[in-house]
C-alpha cells in the first residue's frame, strides 16, 4: 500500500493534519458555552462577528470541491468550468438582501435552521419536512465531495491499495474529524477555517505565479491548451453556441441554490447580527477572484503535459510536478483542510435540521434541549458515515456531478424561503405541492444523465435541470395559492353573508 510513498511530502501533510485535529479538539473552549444546548453547539452561541464569520463562510463556501473539481472540469472541457465564478459573484447581492433579514426573523423566534423558519412561516409541517428532507439529502453528496478532494491528495502522496482498503486513510482521517466535531460543535470548524484559508492563499499565490512562470508565461499556458481542446465538440477556451445557456442557468440556479443549504444557513445564523453578514456579503468576492485563479491550474495542467484517465487528478499531479515534494505537501494539506472545514460544517447544519424538524415534531415533541443537543452530535456522526457510504458507493467521472445534482434538490425550497421573508401572500399547501413537483421534475431530468452538468433541452434551449425544476415549482406554489386565496376569501365573503342573514 505505501511501495511508492512520497515520503516528504506525507510528513508536511501529517504535520498539518495535525495541527488542525489539536485546534479541532482545543476549540470547545473557544468563546466557551454549554455545548449541552444545541444553539451552542450548532451555531457557536451565535457570537462569531464579521472576522470569524468571512473566514467560516469562506471555508463553508470555497472547499476542496473549488481546487479539486472546478479545475478537473477546467482541464476536461475547458472554460465550461468556469461558471462557478459568475455564480458566486452573483450570490452576495443576494446575501446582502436576505439573509440579515432571515437572521433577525431566526434570532427573535429562535430559530436554528431554515426548516424551522419554514414552519414558523407557514405553520405546515408537511413543507417542514420537504425542506428538511431535501436540505439532508442534498448534504450527503456535497460532504462527499469533500471526501473525494481529501481522497484524490491522499492518493497523490502514494497511499494506494484494493477494494476497501483503498478508502483506509480518507476513513481514519474522518474518524478523526467526527471526533472534534462531536466535541466542539461549530467551534471546530471556525478555528480551524483560519488556518485553512491563510493555507490555501499561500498555496494558490504560488500555483498561479510560479507555475506560469516555469511553463513561458501564460500565454504559452492557453496556447497548449487551445491545442488539447482543438477539434473535440463542445470543448475550448471559449463557451460553444450549444454551452451558452446551460452556463447562464447553471450560474444563476447554482447561486440561489447556495445558501438554501443547511450549512450555508448556519454560518449565516452563527454570526452575531446582521452588520456581520452584511459586511461579508461586501468583502467575500475576494474568494471569487482566488477561485477564478484556482480554475486557471486546469489549463496549466495541459501546459504542463500532465495525462491523467480521471480529471480529478489532474491538478494533484501538477502539484507533484512543478513544487518540491514538501511545498506538494503542504499543498495537499491545504486541499484536504479545505475539505474538513465544509466537512463538518455541512454535517452540523444535517444534524440541526434532523433534529429540529424531523426528530422534534413527528417523533418526540417532548425532547429536552440536552437530548436535543445528543442527538444531533450523534447525528453529526452518522451524516459522516453517510457521506462516506456515499464516495465508496456512488463513484463518478466528475466530482462536480455530486454538488450540481444537490443543486437540482436544494433550488427547489427557494421559493419557501426566499418568498417567506418578503410575503404572506403564498400558502403552505401551495408551497408544498410546488416541492414536490419541483423536486420530482428536477430528479426525473437528472437521472441517467451521462454529462458532468445535468442539463436539459426546452424549446431547443439548453438550460440546467435545476432552474427548469424550480420554475414549474414557483408556477404551481403560485397558481394553487390564488386558487386556495380565492377560496378562502369565498368562504369569509360566505360566511358573512350567512351571518348578516341571521342577524337580520
Amino acid at each position: 500500500m505505501i511501495d511508492h510513498l512520497n515520503w516528504t511530502a506525507t510528513v508536511v501533510f501529517v504535520f498539518f493534519f495535525a495541527i488542525v485535529t489539536v485546534i479541532g479538539f482545543v476549540a470547545a473552549r473557544w468563546k466557551s458555552g454549554n455545548l449541552d444546548e444545541l444553539h451552542e453547539w450548532g451555531l457557536g452561541g451565535r457570537r462569531f462577528g464579521a472576522w470569524i464569520t468571512w473566514f467560516l463562510l469562506g471555508g463553508d463556501l470555497y472547499t476542496a470541491y473549488t481546487v479539486i473539481a472546478v479545475p478537473a472540469v477546467v482541464y476536461a472541457i475547458g472554460s465550461y468550468g468556469f461558471f462557478a465564478v459568475p455564480y458566486t459573484i452573483l450570490i452576495y447581492p443576494f446575501v446582502f438582501l436576505t439573509m440579515p433579514r432571515l437572521w433577525n426573523v431566526a434570532r427573535e423566534k429562535g430559530y436554528i435552521t431554515g426548516a424551522d423558519f419554514i414552519f414558523g412561516r407557514y405553520r405546515n409541517k408537511g413543507l417542514e419536512l420537504a425542506v428538511a428532507f431535501t436540505g439532508i439529502l442534498a448534504t450527503m453528496p456535497y460532504i462527499a465531495l469533500q471526501l473525494v478532494g481529501m481522497e484524490k491528495v491522499i492518493q497523490a502522496l502514494g497511499f494506494q491499495g484494493q477494494g476497501m482498503m483503498s478508502h483506509l486513510p480518507l476513513t481514519i482521517a474522518f474518524v478523526i474529524l467526527a471526533l472534534y466535531t462531536y466535541r466542539s460543535g461549530l467551534r471546530a470548524p471556525a478555528m480551524i477555517a483560519f488556518v485553512k484559508d491563510i493555507m490555501i492563499y499561500i498555496f494558490v499565490i504560488a500555483a498561479v505565479v510560479i507555475i506560469p512562470a516555469k511553463l513561458g508565461g501564460y500565454g504559452a499556458v492557453f496556447d497548449v491548451a487551445a491545442k488539447a481542446y482543438a477539434g473535440k465538440a463542445n470543448q475550448g477556451l471559449t463557451l460553444s453556441p450549444a454551452q451558452i445557456g446551460p452556463f447562464i442557468t447553471l450560474a444563476i440556479g447554482s447561486a440561489m441554490a447556495l445558501f438554501m443549504y443547511p450549512h450555508s444557513l448556519t454560518g449565516v445564523l452563527s454570526a452575531s447580527g446582521p452588520k456581520a453578514i452584511r459586511r461579508n456579503a461586501m468583502t467575500l468576492p475576494a474568494y471569487s477572484l482566488l477561485l477564478g485563479l484556482i480554475a486557471l491550474m486546469g489549463l496549466m495542467a495541459h501546459a504542463a503535459g500532465i495525462e491523467v484517465a480521471n480529471p480529478q487528478d489532474a491538478i494533484p499531479q501538477l502539484l507533484l510536478k512543478m513544487f518540491p515534494d514538501w511545498f506538494a505537501g503542504f499543498c495537499f494539506a491545504a486541499i484536504a483542510i479545505g475539505a474538513l472545514v465544509p466537512a463538518a460544517v455541512m454535517s452540523i447544519g444535517a444534524a440541526n435540521t434532523f433534529t429540529r424538524n424531523v426528530w422534534r415534531p413527528f417523533v418526540n415533541p417532548a425532547i429536552s434541549p440536552l437530548q436535543e443537543s445528543q442527538l444531533a452530535k450523534l447525528m453529526s456522526l452518522i451524516v459522516k458515515v453517510g457521506a462516506l457510504a456515499v464516495i465508496i458507493l456512488m463513484p463518478t467521472k466528475f466530482a462536480l456531478d455530486l454538488q450540481l445534482l444537490g443543486g437540482v434538490w436544494m433550488i427547489q425550497i427557494f421559493p419557501a424561503v426566499i418568498f417567506g421573508l418578503y410575503t404572506r401572500w403564498y400558502s403552505g399547501e401551495a408551497l408544498l405541492a410546488g416541492w414536490v413537483v419541483g423536486f420530482g421534475l428536477g430528479s426525473y431530468l437528472a437521472w441517467g444523465a451521462t454529462a458532468w452538468v445535468p442539463t436539459s433541452t426546452i424549446l431547443g434551449y439548453g438550460a440546467y435541470n435545476g432552474v427548469i425544476a424550480v420554475i414549474a415549482n414557483i408556477v404551481v406554489a403560485t397558481a394553487l395559492s390564488f386558487v386556495f386565496r380565492t377560496k378562502v376569501e369565498g368562504d369569509i365573503a360566505n360566511a358573512d353573508f350567512l351571518d348578516a342573514r341571521s342577524t337580520a
